[in-house]
């Protein structure tokens, strides 16, 4: 196993920092990772019947209008279940009746130690009081079958990953 020897901050940022790391190789031998260090985030698959709630929004370092499922970026040690309720109000204004866990993931390990939790909402309805979303935010919802949804992936137009996992999970469960 690697064991980190030393660790230098290189940015300080308000979503993720990186550092300089030096690190000793099982084998003995030191060398140096750049890790990004990110709190995570968690995304939500709400399901009414047989339809799915996507959020389209211009994501900036990507360039494109992507469709995804209701999700953010976790505050530092913020629960990930209270970070997809919060979350499912400010995008969408929806609630569900139950929050189960999914599945959680890396999303790049080889730089970084951002994880996603991905759970599945059901009977969602709408909130008598919705929270504010961000100021940067501009959002659209719209419902979509299973269906419609599995096609979106095979076309292209679904290409975020936490998307395409609950969208899979939901598949197979639905088999």
């Amino acid at each position: 196993m690697e064991q980190q020897l030393n660790s230098s901050m290189i940015y300080e940022g308000a979503i993720f920092s990186l550092t300089h790391d030096e690190i000793r190789l099982e084998d003995g031998r030191t060398t140096f990772r750049d890790v990004i260090h990110h709190h995570g985030g968690a995304g939500i698959l709400a399901i009414r019947e047989d339809q799915i709630l996507l959020v389209s929004q211009y994501r900036y370092a990507v360039k494109a209008q992507l469709w995804e499922i209701p999700a953010g970026k976790l505050e530092k040690n913020e629960d990930p279940k209270a970070c997809v309720i919060r979350e499912l109000n400010e995008e969408a204004g929806y609630v569900c009746e139950t929050v189960e866990p999914i599945c959680s993931f890396f999303t790049t390990p080889g730089f970084c130690e951002e994880k996603i939790y991905v759970f599945m909402g059901s009977h969602p309805h709408e909130v008598s009081e919705r929270k504010p979303m961000d100021d940067d935010e501009h959002i659209t919802i719209q419902w979509f079958s299973l269906a419609q949804a599995y096609q979106m992936i095979l076309n292209g137009e679904i290409i975020d990953a936490k998307t395409i996992i609950a969208l899979q999970h939901s598949m197979l469960i639905k088999r």
